[in-house]
């Protein structure tokens, strides 16, 4: 059968533009190569609990706020949405001493100018800058010209020059810094506007989801089957075959071709190209450029299945930091220990007890990849036991902000950036796709088009990574089949 569009990947990048062309009217096949749907997205059970896979929190979900006007497009405001606390979404902890996180952007500045007052001026110019990001969001889903929006200024700037520049006091400058797991701090490429778009939305507003991402991507699938869309699981693309200049069709480990006008990739460039084995358009220097790209660091993530009502639930996420420098978190050093984790609660059925705890630290390629040929469950005893040190690392950490956490303890399971690759065909198991660097954002800023004028890109590795941010993208990525006016009809960010 022939389609209009064929999405290659089940990623939310890939699940939001299958919705939004079925929307508009197009015949849309989704195909996924893994037997369950949702990429970063997935839940996991062992035993009674269940797990997210890369999913924890977003931002910007209160009325009138970006991620609302997006989520309403797509239908996922009815999720079992759960608001973190106002005063307090997030906690930093750098040398023993506790910050605190509040939502709206001038009681953000007032809670931390509590502990720096000395810094309240430039707490103020701090959130007046993330505003002016947030509230410029929408303008960037307006019709516009060949000048990408992705060339302003703010990417062209560093964020860490900037926070010096704004923000005098070093320690101050690391707690504003703290939730940044959520990005990969370097002091050498990360883009201001990267780090101000993520920033913004969670000062906004922070929420966590009851039942955790898979209810995302599960809620996209019905919603695209009702749209007349198709979704085919374990329908892994092995080749993206090429006629006359353009794509003419998508060959299947089991044999069957799918043809279509256009084709979406979610996965990563690199591994996108590796599916065109012949091409008059994709030339040698373009597949050099794309394999040239370094991608951002992965994530260790410890999940723990608690004792029952051994720790209180606690509406908020954790930062802790070992080292006084945040920013050093993202400059790779052999055998470094661990230097700082995110703690993440998931609510246990009274709501005042945890259930599970995650724990996740950044981890490095070079760390996991003498692993890297091996399969998932058949790494062997050397393996285990890296990841056995790493959990114990991360454990002992979180113990500074929960006394007694090991005795609590029922079950633990780990993994590296190899799991996320194995399970989402992510890159080196990357968890902000493709490094974005201010000193050249022409080259690591990706727009949706490729040179085969019929494939485009989408999802975390083009602009922007995070729930926000991919899907932004993912709008302008359909833009590009139906001019940005036809593709955000009906995303509407006044109400």
């Amino acid at each position: 059968m022939k389609y209009d569009v064929a999405i290659i990947g089940s990623g939310l990048g890939g699940l939001q533009c299958a919705y939004i062309l079925a929307r508009k009217g197009l015949n849309v096949c989704m195909l996924e190569k893994n037997a369950v749907v949702g990429g970063c997205l997935q839940t996991f059970r062992r035993g009674q609990s269940e797990f997210d896979t890369g999913f924890h929190y977003v931002g910007g979900l209160d009325d009138g706020q970006p991620l609302n006007a997006i989520f309403r497009y797509f239908n996922l405001m009815s999720l079992p949405w759960h608001r973190l606390d106002n005063d307090a979404f997030d906690e930093v902890r750098i040398g023993g001493q506790s910050y605190f996180f509040a939502n709206g952007y001038q009681h953000f500045a007032d809670t931390l100018a509590a502990q720096f007052p000395h810094q309240r001026d430039n707490l103020n110019r701090y959130v007046a800058m993330l505003k002016r990001v947030g509230d410029g969001l929408k303008d960037s889903f307006r019709p516009r010209t060949d000048t990408d929006v992705f060339s302003t200024s703010l990417f062209t700037r560093s964020a860490y020059e900037f926070l010096c520049e704004t923000i005098t006091d070093p320690l101050l400058r690391n707690v504003v810094s703290g939730t940044s797991l959520k990005m990969e701090l370097s002091k050498q490429t990360l883009p201001l506007y990267v780090f101000a778009q993520i920033n913004s939305s969670f000062i906004q507003s922070a929420w966590r989801l009851n039942g955790g991402g898979q209810l995302i991507a599960d809620e996209l699938v019905n919603g695209i089957r009702r749209l007349g869309g198709t979704v085919l699981t374990n329908a892994e693309v092995t080749e993206l075959v090429e006629s006359d200049g353009r794509l003419s069709y998508a060959a299947l480990a089991n044999g069957e071709h799918i043809e279509a006008e256009w084709f979406i990739s979610d996965a990563h460039p690199a591994a996108t190209l590796g599916l065109i084995k012949e091409s008059t358009q994709v030339r040698k220097i373009y597949r050099r450029r794309i394999g040239s790209l370094q991608n951002t660091f992965g994530m260790f993530t410890v999940n723990i299945a608690l004792k029952s009502g051994a720790v209180p639930y606690l509406n908020r996420n954790q930062y802790v930091y070992r080292t006084d420098d945040v920013w050093n978190l993202s400059d790779y050093q052999p055998e470094q220990p661990i230097g700082g984790i995110l703690l993440s609660y998931r609510a246990a059925a009274d709501d005042k007890s945890a259930a599970n705890v995650d724990i996740l630290t950044p981890m490095y390629w070079p760390e996991v990849e003498r692993w890297a040929d091996t399969q998932v469950g058949r790494r062997g005893a050397e393996y285990q036991q890296f990841k056995e040190q790493k959990a114990q690392e991360c454990i002992a950490l979180a113990e500074e902000v929960i006394p007694g956490f090991g005795a609590a303890i029922d079950r633990q399971f780990s993994s590296t950036p190899l799991t996320y690759m194995n399970y989402t065909a992510t890159a080196q198991g990357a968890a902000y796709g493709i490094r974005k660097d201010y000193n050249n954002p022409m080259l690591t800023l990706l727009t949706p088009r490729t040179p085969v004028p019929n494939l485009l890109l989408t999802g975390q590795n083009l602009n922007l990574h995070g729930i926000l941010g991919v899907s932004m993208s993912s709008f302008f990525t359909c833009a590009e089949i139906l001019g940005m006016e036809a593709a955000t009809d009906g995303l509407n960010f006044d109400n």
